[in-house]
C-alpha cells in the first residue's frame, strides 16, 4: 500500500529560485470525489495516471503509474473535468530534503505553493527561510480545488489576507 505524507506551505519570497531548473507540469482531474481523485498528469516528456484516497490528517492513499503521453494527452484534452492546472515545477534541496515548489501558471497565476514530503506525520524536517504559512489541510490550495476555482477567481480581499498572515 503506498502512502503519500505531505505538508504544504506558501512561499513568502522568491529567494529559492537563484539557480533552480524547472519543469513544466500539466495536469487534469478525471474524478474529483470527496473520497478519492483521479488525476492524469504530463511532468516534461512523461505521462502519469494518479489515484489519490481520501486525506486523514496530513496523509492518504496514493497510486501512481506511467502511461503514454499521447494516452495522457488524450485524456488532458478529451476526459478531464473543469480546467488543466499548469505549473512549472521546481526541486530544492534543504537540509536533507527535497522541496516541490510549484509555480503556477494560467488560471492559476500568482500562486506560489511548496510542499515536502515525509517518511510519516511526525518526522521533523528544518524549514527554509522563503518558507511562508502553513496550508496543509486547506482545501482551496489541493490542485483539485484549484482546477474547479482557480486562484485568479479567488477575491483580492481573500489573497491579501493570505498574504499577511
Amino acid at each position: 500500500m503506498a502512502v503519500e505524507v505531505e505538508r504544504k506551505f506558501l512561499v513568502a519570497d522568491m529567494s529559492w529560485q537563484k539557480g533552480a531548473t524547472g519543469l513544466l507540469y500539466r495536469q487534469g482531474y478525471l474524478c474529483t470525489d470527496k473520497k478519492r481523485t483521479v488525476r492524469v498528469r504530463i511532468a516534461g516528456e512523461q505521462g502519469f495516471l494518479t489515484v489519490k484516497g481520501r486525506t486523514r490528517g496530513i496523509s492518504r492513499l496514493e497510486f501512481e503509474y506511467s502511461i503514454p503521453v499521447a494516452d495522457a494527452v488524450e485524456m488532458l484534452e478529451r476526459l478531464c473535468e473543469n480546467s488543466i492546472i499548469e505549473k512549472i515545477r521546481y526541486r530544492i534541496p534543504y537540509k536533507g530534503h527535497i522541496w516541490e515548489v510549484d509555480v503556477f501558471l494560467g488560471a492559476n497565476k500568482g500562486l506560489v505553493l511548496a510542499e515536502i514530503e515525509l517518511e510519516d506525520e511526525h518526522e521533523e524536517f528544518a524549514r527554509p527561510p522563503w518558507l511562508g504559512r502553513e496550508v496543509t489541510g486547506d482545501v482551496r490550495f489541493y490542485n483539485s480545488f484549484l482546477s474547479r476555482t482557480p486562484y485568479t477567481s479567488w477575491p483580492d480581499e481573500e489573497k491579501k489576507a493570505l498574504a499577511n498572515k
